[in-house]
């Protein structure tokens, strides 16, 4: 159980790192008006993969016993951003012109849905909390 508790707990630096990287490569492509291409679509589905990765150890721990009330509001606002970055990343990318917005608003929302989220089970972005019990 420990382990499954470092790896959630060391896994969200990945995420938000991701988040940030593909926060930075969608406003450089709508600020110069660059083509959309491969990268969108790579950096979009890296994000997605790691926040569902980051989901599922969550609810296995969830699974294994490891429960208290402030996980609801952790455990929805997380859903909640996997849902709303799969969303509109598919919308995106079944559109006939296919850009950066979405999948920037896709990433904003989903960035600041995860620090809500973080923060519901009172813990800091980057503190760190040891597992105790």
């Amino acid at each position: 159980m420990n382990i499954l508790f470092l790896a959630h707990s060391g896994l969200r630096y990945l995420v938000l790192l991701s988040g940030l990287v593909a926060l930075a490569y969608f406003v450089s492509g709508l600020a110069t008006k660059r083509p959309y291409g491969k990268g969108v679509r790579i950096l979009g589905a890296s994000f997605t993969g790691l926040l569902d990765l980051q989901i599922l150890l969550g609810l296995f721990m969830v699974a294994m016993g490891r429960y208290y009330p402030q996980l609801i509001g952790h455990i929805v606002m997380m859903v909640l951003a996997a849902g709303v970055t799969h969303a509109l990343l598919v919308i995106n990318r079944k559109r006939p012109n296919p850009g950066y917005l979405l999948p920037l608003i896709a990433v904003v929302a989903a960035l600041a849905l995860v620090v809500g989220g973080i923060m519901a089970i009172g813990r800091g972005v980057f503190s760190h909390t040891a597992f105790i019990g």
